[in-house]
This record gives C-alpha cells, sequence and structure tokens, in this order.
C-alpha cells in the first residue's frame, strides 16, 4: 500500500520560484551570465522589497541592469554591499551559469540553482 502511494508522487518538484538568467550584457562584457535564484530572495523577502523599494520592474526582462547600477548601489547593490550580502568583488557568485545561456525565467528544478551548471 505505502509503495503504491510513494510511485504515485512525482519525481521532481516544480520550482515554486525559478531561477532568473541574466545574460543581456553579461557574455558581451566577457562574463559569464548572471543566475539570480529569485526563490531563494522570494523566501526571505516581500514582493515590494525589491519590486518596489529597489526598484526591480514585474516584468521579466523589463529591467536593464548593469554592473555599474550594482557598484553604485542601486538594484543587486543595494544589498550586496558587503554589508548585509556579499560585494561586487565576488563575481563567480552571480556570475555562474553556462556561456550561451539566453536571458530568461527557468524552473529551480531545471536548473539546481546558482552555481550548479
Amino acid at each position: 500500500m505505502l509503495l503504491t502511494s510513494l510511485s504515485l508522487l512525482p519525481a521532481e518538484a516544480p520550482a515554486e520560484y525559478g531561477d532568473v538568467v541574466l545574460n543581456r550584457f553579461a557574455e558581451k562584457e566577457g562574463m559569464r551570465p548572471v543566475i539570480f535564484p529569485h526563490w531563494f530572495h522570494r523566501i526571505r523577502f516581500r514582493c515590494k522589497v525589491c519590486h518596489f523599494e529597489l526598484g526591480f520592474k514585474m516584468r521579466a526582462g523589463a529591467n536593464q541592469i548593469k554592473m555599474n547600477d550594482i557598484i553604485d548601489g542601486r538594484f543587486c547593490g543595494m544589498c550586496h554591499d558587503g554589508e548585509t550580502a556579499w560585494s561586487v568583488e565576488n563575481c563567480d557568485l552571480c556570475h555562474s551559469g553556462k556561456a550561451g545561456l539566453p536571458p530568461g525565467i527557468f524552473g529551480g528544478h531545471e536548473t539546481l540553482g546558482p552555481g550548479r551548471w
């Protein structure tokens, strides 16, 4: 009976909040694509923190985020300042995607999260 019940469960659960690949500018500047773990941030913060207070638009692909913005304390740089969270000197923590990844939103079950490409 228990084996029958377990066989009905899916092999992999889909991610509720997927990973976001940012590659509009990264590879053009000689960096790997950024893997932003939306799910990880979403379980810790309400939507309004990033999508209102930090200025991220609510539509995928609508944000023109460049490294200078982050260094200047905008977008990700509001928290990734070396005190609240790691700073921009830790490039590989964000720029962890495989070369050629298109920008977009992918399920965490497909990407296995940041740095595991």
